[in-house]
């Protein structure tokens, strides 16, 4: 920079400052620069921020839907701290030798959500560390007594022979179902125990060691999981079956209320009710819940109203009977949105005369809806409440088949309707008959099906023993007679 002190013709003086060449220039983008980077951290920083609170958002949601998912996190956490006793204490840590950290990974990998799942995983433990620690000191045994030329060949075709036998039995059914983690920790612990075997000369001990452990961690779990805001597969898998009867009683009527609603208002009114007509889809996806849930709950012990032989397997047959009902109505459901009045379609609707055949049906179409919507409540209050009133399920189906056959014989009215229809409109009417008559069929076939869930709940119930309210009708019919009888005395 140069700066010269000349006088001008005001008498001032006149300062000149020389800037080197594009050294501007330079200034100007080093500011941008600084701008920008200042810019995009400032949005990396949003991101961040506004990534965490959709996280936290999500979190706390998870958690107040079913607060006894941060229960089970609390439990794990109380499971670990109590069993870490074992390794911290000197006297708790000398007396399992030293090998207290097993309890802890014992904890860490058997605890489960539910009662049942501990149980399965804890006895799946137990039981295969126990045999695979007495076939390994057996192996041991022997191989120990055959020389030193041969017991490296005698361990290791002992590791081959029964890892091979009980990988593959991992794929006979049963067992997949029932001991699939326990053919896993066989594997393993009988790997550790007799590889280890031979440079560890306290074979005996080592087993011992294993097996307190295992088994202290084992009893902390189930302690903690049964004590301590249990929850239960079988109650899981009950609740599950009633939840999904009562939404599959409202997609079956929803669907039907809004095939029929032929004006614009009352199509607004009734696509109101879209979320609970896919209340099947729900059904149709419950059957890996409902084969786990029963799997598990077979490993529990008595509670409540769930006795040790209590029929879990009979709510496999349950649901399997309420998707069979199900694929029926995701049928139903599929014609509803191909009509012109699903939730897609925004057309206006039509002239009143060409909807002279869907009106002839709907109100028997409703009443069978509405009818077979009943009978699954009252299924699903019988499964729910574990009383049943075998009166009022024939009542209920009863009156559904009284339905169903009074549609059949609107259904057999409808050619002389179609024939009385004018020849300007006999294309449109026929094309509607066409999809009413596959609605109806539909409709027909899941009253059917309600049949066969009604019998399976009945089944369930003879099973399961629930309470009759038959005999207190019966008891209480009884007595209104005997006050009569005194009255009229």
């Amino acid at each position: 920079m140069e700066m010269t002190g000349a006088k001008n013709g005001g008498g001032g003086q006149e300062w000149r400052v020389t800037v080197p060449e594009g050294a501007s220039v330079t200034v100007e983008h080093e500011a941008c620069l600084a701008a920008r980077a200042w810019a995009w951290l400032a949005s990396c920083v949003a991101m961040l921020g506004a990534k965490v609170c959709g996280l936290g958002e999500r979190v706390w949601k998870i958690g107040a839907d079913d607060p006894r998912r941060a229960v089970h996190g609390l439990k794990v956490g109380l499971a670990l701290a109590l069993v870490s006793v074992f390794y911290y204490t000197r006297p708790l840590y000398d007396g399992v030798g030293g090998a207290a950290m097993w309890a802890i990974m014992t904890v860490v990998v058997i605890f489960e959500y539910t009662v049942g799942g501990c149980v399965y995983k804890g006895f799946n433990r137990a039981a295969a560390t126990v045999s695979a620690g007495a076939i390994a000191l057996g192996v041991h045994w022997i191989a120990s007594h055959a020389g030193h030329t041969f017991e490296p060949f005698i361990r290791s075709g002992s590791v081959f022979l029964l890892a091979s036998l009980a990988t593959f039995s991992r794929f006979i059914p049963t067992v997949k179902a029932r001991f699939d983690y326990g053919v896993t920790i066989f594997i393993l612990t009988y790997s550790l125990v007799a590889v280890s075997g031979y440079r560890v000369s306290t074979v005996l001990a080592m087993a011992q060691q294993r097996v307190c452990t295992v088994g202290i961690g084992i009893s902390m779990c189930l302690s903690v999981a049964t004590f301590v805001c249990p929850v239960w597969a079988g109650q899981e898998l009950h609740g599950l079956t009633a939840r999904n009867m009562s939404n599959l009683a409202g997609a079956v009527e929803a669907c039907v209320e809004d095939y029929f609603a032929e004006g614009t208002d009352q199509y607004k009114q009734h696509s109101s009710s879209a979320a609970k007509a896919e209340g099947y889809k729900c059904v149709l996806g419950s059957k890996a819940s409902e084969d786990a849930q029963a799997n598990l709950a077979r490993w529990e012990p008595a509670h409540g109203r769930f006795g040790f032989r209590h029929p879990y397997e009979q709510y496999k047959s349950v649901g399997a009977a309420m998707r069979r009902c199900a694929y029926c109505v995701e049928a139903l459901r599929g014609c509803v949105r191909s009509s012109g009045y699903s939730e897609e379609s925004t057309q206006a609707p039509e002239d009143d005369d060409q909807h002279a055949v869907k009106r002839h049906l709907a109100g028997a179409c409703t009443s069978v809806a509405q009818q077979c919507a009943r009978v699954m409540r009252e299924a699903a209050g019988s499964v729910g409440a574990m009383e049943i009133s075998r009166i009022g399920m024939e009542l209920a189906v009863a009156e559904m088949n009284a339905a169903v056959q009074e549609l059949q014989c609107d259904l057999r009215a409808l050619p002389s309707k179609l024939a009385a229809e004018g020849k300007e409109e006999e294309e449109s009417a026929v094309m509607d008959a066409v999809q009413l008559f596959t609605v109806t069929s539909l409709l027909i076939e899941v009253s059917a099906r309600v049949e066969g869930v009604v019998e399976a709940v009945e089944t369930l119930a003879c099973l399961a023993g629930f309470r009759s309210l038959d005999v207190k009708a019966e008891a209480s019919d009884g007595m209104d007679a005997k006050v009569q009888d005194y009255v009229q005395v």
